[in-house]
């Protein structure tokens, strides 16, 4: 033999040294849940380990965030089911626990990167991303407020604003509005190929926001396609996103590569609510090693091509680094 590969496997200093896929902390989006009151830190039942948070323990968990060198959190509301209707009317509320959160956490650590989530379903009484008349979901009706919306988070201190509700030409009407208000540093970060997946469950849960009637599939996109992912992206690109997302990640890993290949801009992947969930589940009979699973799974999103990747395990990654 000329050539054994093995030699540089031999040792674990060996392995670093020509490792191809290095993880930091600054790779990973912290997802928030935050409810209304004081001193609340609720377990999510289907996400163990995982919370829901008043804004006093939002900015204490930011904080810790941080501490570790994650740069960046991604905020969803709880919205009370008494603020719920059909117009999005407390998604551009001034005062609203979305702006609120925005607010205590800059004013706390001014240097976090804070993202805020950009759609109806929390804050609709349908459970959908957008507006609803009879049974259909209107695009452009929605997309106004959309744009309302992303302007109320950006004035409240958002440094970006991540739609993602699939309706279609959102990107250009946020990037107009916040143009037009003057708010020319806020960042989009586009949920450009956002699949109609079944690994969303837990995160209704955490959010009460399954949708009412019938499912997501009329603007949420078809897993089997992938040419599909190109052609959404590419728009929203040219519609003005910064940074835009694969969601899931796991299960489309051949995504991120593909949208890695084709684009210029940071691309970012959501290791979702069920995905964690699986771990979770699977380390709790005994069928796999968590810490091992975390890490394994991580660096593949990133192998992939993720330059972000958001994720529950967004803490315990950077312990384990």
């Amino acid at each position: 033999m000329i050539r054994r590969n093995r030699i540089l496997r031999t040792t674990p200093a060996i392995r670093a040294m020509v490792a191809e896929t290095i993880l930091k902390p600054s790779d990973f989006i912290a997802p928030l849940f935050i409810t209304e009151g004081e001193h609340v830190k609720e377990e999510i039942s289907s996400m163990p380990g995982y919370f829901r948070y008043s804004l006093d323990g939002t900015v204490k968990e930011a904080k810790e965030l941080w501490s570790m060198g994650i740069k960046s959190v991604l905020l969803f509301i709880k919205c009370p089911d008494e603020l719920k209707d059909n117009k999005g009317t407390e998604a551009v509320n001034p005062n609203g626990l979305m702006q609120r959160a925005i607010k205590a956490i800059k004013n706390a650590i001014p240097e976090m990167v804070v993202m805020t989530d950009v759609a109806l379903d929390p804050y609709s009484s349908y459970g959908h991303d957008g507006i609803v008349e009879g049974e259909t979901i209107v695009n452009d009706a929605t997309v106004e407020v959309l744009a309302r919306m992303s302007v109320s988070h950006a004035e409240a201190g958002a440094d970006i604003v991540a739609p993602s509700d699939m309706m279609d030409g959102r990107i250009l009407a946020i990037r107009t509005a916040l143009e037009q208000s003057n708010l020319t540093d806020t960042g989009i970060m586009a949920y450009s190929a956002k699949y109609a997946s079944c690994f969303y469950g837990p995160f209704r849960d955490a959010l009460d926001s399954a949708p009412g009637f019938g499912d997501k599939k009329t603007y949420q996109m078809d897993y089997a396609n992938s040419r599909e992912a190109i052609k959404e992206t590419l728009i929203d690109i040219e519609e003005g996103a910064d940074i835009v997302m694969v969601k899931p990640a796991l299960a489309y890993l051949d995504i991120i590569r593909i949208i890695k290949e084709r684009t210029t801009v940071p691309v970012s992947a959501y290791h979702v609510s069920g995905e964690y969930a699986m771990v979770k589940a699977a380390a709790k009979m005994g069928w796999l090693d968590e810490n091992k699973a975390i890490l394994e799974i991580m660096t593949s999103i990133k192998r992939s091509g993720a330059d972000l990747i958001a994720t529950y395990f967004a803490k315990d990654a950077v312990r384990l680094l």
